[in-house]
Protein backbone atom coordinates (compact mmCIF):
# COMPACT_ATOMS: atom_id res chain seq x y z
CA UNK A 1 0.00 0.00 0.00
CA UNK A 2 1.46 3.40 -0.70
CA UNK A 3 1.46 6.49 1.94
CA UNK A 4 -1.09 8.05 -0.29
CA UNK A 5 -3.63 4.80 -0.04
CA UNK A 6 -2.36 4.88 3.90
CA UNK A 7 -3.94 8.45 4.11
CA UNK A 8 -6.70 7.71 1.85
CA UNK A 9 -7.41 4.82 3.89
CA UNK A 10 -7.46 6.89 7.41
CA UNK A 11 -9.35 9.94 5.76
CA UNK A 12 -12.01 7.35 5.91
CA UNK A 13 -11.75 6.17 9.50
CA UNK A 14 -14.39 7.95 11.90
CA UNK A 15 -11.43 8.83 14.77
CA UNK A 16 -12.55 11.63 16.48
CA UNK A 17 -9.00 12.97 17.10
CA UNK A 18 -8.16 14.95 13.67
CA UNK A 19 -6.03 18.01 15.34
CA UNK A 20 -3.07 16.88 17.01
CA UNK A 21 -1.11 18.85 18.54
CA UNK A 22 2.93 18.45 19.14
CA UNK A 23 4.76 20.04 21.85
CA UNK A 24 8.79 19.97 21.53
CA UNK A 25 10.02 19.24 17.93
CA UNK A 26 13.29 17.66 19.13
CA UNK A 27 14.37 14.12 18.17
CA UNK A 28 11.19 12.42 19.40
CA UNK A 29 8.88 15.28 18.49
CA UNK A 30 9.95 16.03 15.01
CA UNK A 31 9.32 12.44 14.14
CA UNK A 32 6.18 12.73 15.77
CA UNK A 33 5.25 15.52 13.94
CA UNK A 34 6.54 14.21 10.67
CA UNK A 35 4.65 10.74 11.41
CA UNK A 36 1.07 12.51 12.09
CA UNK A 37 1.41 14.83 9.12
CA UNK A 38 2.08 12.20 6.66
CA UNK A 39 -0.84 10.28 7.50
CA UNK A 40 -2.74 12.83 6.62
CA UNK A 41 -3.47 14.77 10.50
CA UNK A 42 -3.27 18.56 10.94
CA UNK A 43 -0.55 18.64 13.33
CA UNK A 44 0.29 22.20 15.21
CA UNK A 45 3.95 22.28 16.35
CA UNK A 46 4.99 24.36 19.52
CA UNK A 47 8.87 25.00 20.66
CA UNK A 48 10.02 27.57 22.71
CA UNK A 49 11.78 29.66 20.06
CA UNK A 50 11.82 30.26 16.39
CA UNK A 51 15.31 28.70 16.39
CA UNK A 52 14.59 25.28 18.03
CA UNK A 53 11.56 25.50 14.95
CA UNK A 54 13.53 26.54 12.56
CA UNK A 55 15.83 23.12 13.05
CA UNK A 56 13.32 20.56 14.25
CA UNK A 57 11.33 21.70 10.50
CA UNK A 58 14.30 21.31 8.81
CA UNK A 59 14.97 17.90 10.74
CA UNK A 60 11.32 16.98 9.17
CA UNK A 61 12.28 18.26 5.64
CA UNK A 62 15.39 16.59 5.41
CA UNK A 63 14.22 13.43 6.16
CA UNK A 64 10.84 13.50 3.96
CA UNK A 65 13.58 14.32 0.83
CA UNK A 66 15.59 11.60 1.89
CA UNK A 67 12.55 9.57 1.98
CA UNK A 68 11.53 11.04 -1.82
CA UNK A 69 15.24 10.24 -2.97
CA UNK A 70 14.74 6.30 -2.19
CA UNK A 71 11.29 6.40 -3.46
CA UNK A 72 9.65 5.60 -0.22
CA UNK A 73 7.59 8.46 -0.90
CA UNK A 74 6.80 10.98 -4.17
CA UNK A 75 7.28 14.44 -3.69
CA UNK A 76 3.91 15.39 -3.81
CA UNK A 77 3.44 13.54 -0.41
CA UNK A 78 6.46 15.08 0.57
CA UNK A 79 4.54 18.76 -0.20
CA UNK A 80 1.44 17.78 1.56
CA UNK A 81 3.08 16.21 4.60
CA UNK A 82 4.51 20.30 5.13
CA UNK A 83 1.26 21.42 4.56
CA UNK A 84 -0.29 19.40 7.42
CA UNK A 85 2.36 21.10 9.97
CA UNK A 86 1.67 24.34 11.43
CA UNK A 87 4.13 26.05 13.58
CA UNK A 88 3.79 28.16 16.65
CA UNK A 89 6.02 29.34 19.89
CA UNK A 90 2.58 29.78 21.66
CA UNK A 91 0.73 27.45 23.58
CA UNK A 92 -2.64 29.18 23.32
CA UNK A 93 -2.12 28.03 19.32
CA UNK A 94 -3.11 24.10 20.82
CA UNK A 95 -6.33 25.72 22.15
CA UNK A 96 -8.75 23.58 19.12
CA UNK A 97 -6.12 20.33 18.92
CA UNK A 98 -7.92 16.98 20.11
CA UNK A 99 -4.95 15.65 21.08
CA UNK A 100 -1.59 17.29 22.40
CA UNK A 101 1.43 15.16 22.62
CA UNK A 102 4.03 16.22 24.75
CA UNK A 103 7.51 15.14 24.09
CA UNK A 104 9.92 18.06 25.89
CA UNK A 105 12.46 17.75 27.96
CA UNK A 106 12.54 14.66 30.24
CA UNK A 107 11.84 16.88 34.03
CA UNK A 108 9.04 15.91 36.23
CA UNK A 109 8.78 19.52 36.88
CA UNK A 110 8.80 20.93 33.76
CA UNK A 111 6.16 18.67 32.60
CA UNK A 112 3.61 19.52 35.17
CA UNK A 113 4.22 23.16 34.79
CA UNK A 114 3.41 22.62 30.80
CA UNK A 115 0.58 20.61 31.16
CA UNK A 116 -1.27 23.05 33.99
CA UNK A 117 -0.22 25.74 31.76
CA UNK A 118 -1.75 23.77 28.76
CA UNK A 119 -4.88 22.62 30.79
CA UNK A 120 -6.39 26.12 31.29
CA UNK A 121 -6.34 27.00 27.43
CA UNK A 122 -7.25 23.75 25.54
CA UNK A 123 -11.01 22.61 24.71
CA UNK A 124 -12.23 19.96 27.60
CA UNK A 125 -12.94 17.27 25.86
CA UNK A 126 -8.83 17.62 24.31
CA UNK A 127 -6.64 14.61 25.52
CA UNK A 128 -3.27 14.61 26.38
CA UNK A 129 -0.25 12.24 26.19
CA UNK A 130 3.70 12.39 26.90
CA UNK A 131 5.76 10.80 25.13
CA UNK A 132 8.04 10.09 28.47
CA UNK A 133 9.92 6.86 28.48
CA UNK A 134 10.49 6.62 32.10
CA UNK A 135 8.28 9.24 34.37
CA UNK A 136 4.99 8.91 36.23
CA UNK A 137 2.12 9.88 33.90
CA UNK A 138 0.14 9.88 37.13
CA UNK A 139 1.81 12.49 38.91
CA UNK A 140 1.50 14.70 35.03
CA UNK A 141 -1.69 14.33 34.84
CA UNK A 142 -2.23 15.47 38.40
CA UNK A 143 -0.94 18.61 37.52
CA UNK A 144 -4.50 19.04 35.53
CA UNK A 145 -8.30 18.85 35.79
CA UNK A 146 -8.06 15.93 33.34
CA UNK A 147 -7.05 12.71 34.82
CA UNK A 148 -9.17 10.78 32.79
CA UNK A 149 -8.64 12.02 29.53
CA UNK A 150 -4.61 11.31 30.05
CA UNK A 151 -2.16 8.78 28.70
CA UNK A 152 1.33 7.93 27.90
CA UNK A 153 2.14 7.86 24.19
CA UNK A 154 5.43 6.27 23.86
CA UNK A 155 7.48 5.98 20.87
CA UNK A 156 10.50 5.05 19.94
CA UNK A 157 13.37 6.37 17.83
CA UNK A 158 13.26 6.82 14.72
CA UNK A 159 9.32 7.54 14.99
CA UNK A 160 9.07 7.35 11.38
CA UNK A 161 10.25 4.09 11.24
CA UNK A 162 9.81 2.43 14.53
CA UNK A 163 6.74 0.07 14.24
CA UNK A 164 5.95 0.17 18.39
CA UNK A 165 3.86 2.28 20.70
CA UNK A 166 3.26 2.11 24.32
CA UNK A 167 -0.31 3.43 25.01
CA UNK A 168 0.44 3.82 29.45
CA UNK A 169 -3.17 4.42 31.26
CA UNK A 170 -3.05 5.67 34.80
CA UNK A 171 -5.56 4.32 37.39
CA UNK A 172 -7.83 7.53 36.04
CA UNK A 173 -7.33 7.00 32.64
CA UNK A 174 -10.57 6.28 31.18
CA UNK A 175 -11.53 3.68 28.68
CA UNK A 176 -13.08 5.91 25.85
CA UNK A 177 -9.29 7.66 26.32
CA UNK A 178 -7.31 5.06 25.78
CA UNK A 179 -9.16 3.37 23.17
CA UNK A 180 -8.87 6.98 21.02
CA UNK A 181 -5.77 7.07 21.43
CA UNK A 182 -5.07 3.38 20.46
CA UNK A 183 -6.59 4.24 17.47
CA UNK A 184 -4.75 7.08 16.89
CA UNK A 185 -1.79 5.03 16.81
CA UNK A 186 -2.82 2.28 15.04
CA UNK A 187 -3.74 5.25 12.22
CA UNK A 188 -0.45 5.84 12.21
CA UNK A 189 0.32 2.43 10.77
CA UNK A 190 2.13 1.36 14.73
CA UNK A 191 1.60 -1.79 16.83
CA UNK A 192 0.04 -0.87 19.74
CA UNK A 193 1.26 -2.20 23.35
CA UNK A 194 -0.73 -2.03 26.41
CA UNK A 195 0.83 -1.01 29.65
CA UNK A 196 0.10 0.32 33.61
CA UNK A 197 1.59 3.29 34.44
CA UNK A 198 4.63 2.02 35.94
CA UNK A 199 8.60 3.35 35.74
CA UNK A 200 9.81 2.12 32.24
CA UNK A 201 6.50 0.41 31.06
CA UNK A 202 7.12 -2.60 28.75
CA UNK A 203 10.07 -2.03 26.65
CA UNK A 204 12.57 -0.26 29.51
CA UNK A 205 11.53 -2.27 32.31
CA UNK A 206 13.43 -5.04 30.28
CA UNK A 207 15.95 -3.16 28.14
CA UNK A 208 17.63 -1.25 31.07
CA UNK A 209 19.12 -4.30 32.95
CA UNK A 210 20.17 -5.53 29.32
CA UNK A 211 21.92 -2.74 28.40
CA UNK A 212 23.24 -1.90 31.90
CA UNK A 213 24.54 -5.82 32.11
CA UNK A 214 26.55 -5.30 28.62
CA UNK A 215 28.55 -2.59 30.55
CA UNK A 216 29.10 -4.57 33.64
CA UNK A 217 30.40 -7.16 31.22
CA UNK A 218 33.05 -4.89 29.81
CA UNK A 219 34.05 -3.33 33.05
CA UNK A 220 34.76 -6.41 34.01
CA UNK A 221 36.82 -7.46 31.15
CA UNK A 222 34.38 -10.46 30.14
CA UNK A 223 34.77 -9.21 26.36
CA UNK A 224 35.29 -6.58 24.19
CA UNK A 225 33.05 -4.07 23.18
CA UNK A 226 33.25 -5.83 19.15
CA UNK A 227 33.02 -9.48 21.00
CA UNK A 228 29.94 -8.32 23.54
CA UNK A 229 28.43 -6.47 20.03
CA UNK A 230 29.03 -9.57 18.02
CA UNK A 231 27.81 -12.23 20.51
CA UNK A 232 24.42 -10.71 21.23
CA UNK A 233 23.71 -10.19 17.25
CA UNK A 234 25.10 -12.97 16.10
CA UNK A 235 24.41 -15.68 18.83
CA UNK A 236 20.61 -13.79 19.59
CA UNK A 237 19.82 -12.45 16.39
CA UNK A 238 19.35 -9.05 17.84
CA UNK A 239 19.88 -6.13 14.56
CA UNK A 240 22.63 -3.88 16.90
CA UNK A 241 24.92 -4.83 20.20
CA UNK A 242 24.02 -3.52 23.46
CA UNK A 243 27.08 -1.20 23.54
CA UNK A 244 26.06 -0.01 19.82
CA UNK A 245 22.22 0.28 20.76
CA UNK A 246 23.74 2.48 23.81
CA UNK A 247 25.57 4.65 21.60
CA UNK A 248 22.28 4.99 19.49
CA UNK A 249 19.42 6.06 22.41
CA UNK A 250 22.27 8.14 24.50
CA UNK A 251 24.66 6.68 26.99
CA UNK A 252 22.62 9.97 28.93
CA UNK A 253 19.29 9.21 28.54
CA UNK A 254 20.03 5.89 29.21
CA UNK A 255 21.66 6.58 32.46
CA UNK A 256 18.90 8.57 33.55
CA UNK A 257 16.04 6.64 33.08
CA UNK A 258 18.01 4.04 34.77
CA UNK A 259 18.63 6.55 37.92
CA UNK A 260 14.89 6.91 37.72
CA UNK A 261 14.00 3.21 37.57
CA UNK A 262 16.24 2.51 40.57
CA UNK A 263 14.64 5.25 42.98
CA UNK A 264 11.83 3.48 42.04
CA UNK A 265 12.30 0.15 42.43
CA UNK A 266 15.52 -0.14 44.55
CA UNK A 267 16.79 -3.17 42.62
CA UNK A 268 20.66 -3.21 41.42
CA UNK A 269 19.61 -4.47 38.15
CA UNK A 270 18.63 -0.47 37.55
CA UNK A 271 21.71 0.33 39.21
CA UNK A 272 24.10 2.43 36.42
CA UNK A 273 27.28 0.63 36.41
CA UNK A 274 30.45 3.28 37.32
CA UNK A 275 31.59 3.33 33.60
CA UNK A 276 28.26 4.32 32.66
CA UNK A 277 28.46 7.27 34.94
CA UNK A 278 31.98 8.31 34.36
CA UNK A 279 31.34 8.62 30.46
CA UNK A 280 28.25 10.52 30.76
CA UNK A 281 30.04 12.83 33.43
CA UNK A 282 32.61 13.48 30.82
CA UNK A 283 30.28 14.45 27.80
CA UNK A 284 30.32 10.64 25.84
CA UNK A 285 27.28 10.58 25.24
CA UNK A 286 26.98 8.29 22.13
CA UNK A 287 26.71 9.45 18.72
CA UNK A 288 25.34 12.43 19.33
CA UNK A 289 28.43 13.85 20.74
CA UNK A 290 30.64 11.73 18.58
CA UNK A 291 32.05 9.35 21.04
CA UNK A 292 30.41 6.66 23.25
CA UNK A 293 31.59 3.09 23.27
CA UNK A 294 32.53 4.03 20.12
CA UNK A 295 33.92 6.91 17.75
CA UNK A 296 31.81 8.54 15.11
CA UNK A 297 33.12 10.88 12.58
CA UNK A 298 31.18 14.73 11.95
Amino acid sequence: MTMTETMEKRAGTTGRIQKVGVAGCGLMGGGIVETAASFGFEVVVREVSDGLLDKGLSRIEKSLAKAVEKGKRTSQEKDATLANIHRTTQIKDFADCDLVVEAIIENLEEKRAFYAELDRVVKPTAIFASNTSSLSITEMAASTGRRDRFCGLHFFNPVPVMKLVEVVRTIDTSDETYTEVAAFARALGKTVVTAKDSPGFVVNLLLVPYLLDAVRALEKGVASREDIDAAMKLGCGHPMGPLELLDFVGLDTTYYIAEIMFQEFKDGRYAAPPLLKQMVKAGYYGRKSGRGFYEYNA
